[in-house]
């Protein structure tokens, strides 16, 4: 699935939008390079959004062949340092600023699913908007953390600072 596809479809209340922010978190992780050496094992951390969390396993389950992937739902930032992708379903900026301090500069894609999210420096912020669900890139923290995003990830998002 091309991350246009995903981009240009309307975001429907309920089960459709979770899947939908599961597709794009999915394909994220797809489109991002990590800094050396390889991943011997791909890392997916929730922490927040249990439906979310089920609909991320459901996508890697018939996952490429490549290195292992495994699906945490992680309750305290303490954890995080095992993720190369965090989801964080948070709203409370305290909150957010206590999951960010945690994680230093390490390589993680924070991708959260809030604009506050985007304020607080997840690298990629999912927004629900009249049309669909879209996107920010914050690309300086990208950068701070030795990710390398794709083109095609920053040429369709709605905001890259």
């Amino acid at each position: 699935m091309s991350l246009c596809a995903a981009a240009c479809a309307p975001a429907r209340a309920g089960q459709d939008e979770v899947q939908l922010k599961a597709a794009f978190i999915y394909r994220f992780a797809q489109l991002t390079q990590w800094p050396p050496p390889p991943l011997r094992e791909f890392t997916y951390c929730v922490a927040g959004n249990a439906p979310l969390q089920d609909a991320l396993r459901a996508l890697t389950q018939g996952a490429a062949p490549g290195a292992p992937v495994r699906l945490l739902q992680i309750g305290e930032p303490q954890h995080v340092p095992q993720c190369q992708l965090l989801v964080l379903s948070l709203s409370g900026r305290a909150e957010l600023r206590r999951w960010q301090e945690m994680l230093a500069d390490d390589p993680v894609l924070v991708v959260g699913d809030s604009a506050e999210s985007f304020r607080n420096g997840a690298v990629i912020a999912l927004v629900i908007e009249p049309n669909g669900l879209a996107f920010r890139i914050n690309h300086t923290e990208a950068k701070r953390r030795g990710l390398a995003l794709s083109y095609q990830m920053l040429k369709l998002a709605r905001e890259v600072k």
